[in-house]
């Protein structure tokens, strides 16, 4: 897997954060599934901010572990509307390392979120059409 060179979205990160011993397995690898929640919060946010309320993580696909993250790497994680149904939203997610003591990141993991926003009922609901291109420049 050659990656020499990838470079982390120039959007902000929709979640930044360090990684803490706490973090760790009794290997002292940091857990897939702490960096997954940062990944699903992540998204979550996005689908939030979108639909207008709550929503829901309804699946994950494609999720791969590229590299590790270690106690103390900075990790940032990017999150994009990518698609709108009635209902749901598919939200393209990826998460990245930079070690303490370097200015380079590295990508850690990818994967496509899929939320459905839902009512107080908690049953869903409609949200908003993803906006066109020429909406976005403003």
């Amino acid at each position: 897997m050659a990656f020499i060179d990838e470079q982390p979205p120039e959007a902000s990160p929709a979640v930044r954060v360090i990684a803490m011993p706490a973090d760790t397995n009794p290997y002292g690898d940091i857990f897939g599934g702490w960096l997954m929640s940062l990944m699903d919060s992540a998204a979550g946010s996005v689908a939030a901010r979108h639909s207008h309320g709550r929503a829901v993580t309804i699946a994950v696909e494609g999720m791969t572990f590229l590299r590790p993250v270690v106690v103390g790497d900075e990790v940032s994680v990017f999150a994009t509307l990518k698609s709108v149904g009635r209902t749901s939203m598919k939200i393209a997610v990826e998460a990245w390392r930079r070690t303490r003591h370097d200015d380079r990141s590295y990508r850690v993991t990818q994967a496509t979120f899929t939320f459905v926003a839902i009512g107080e009922d908690r049953q869903p609901r409609s949200v908003p059409p993803l906006p066109a291109e020429s909406d976005k420049k403003d």
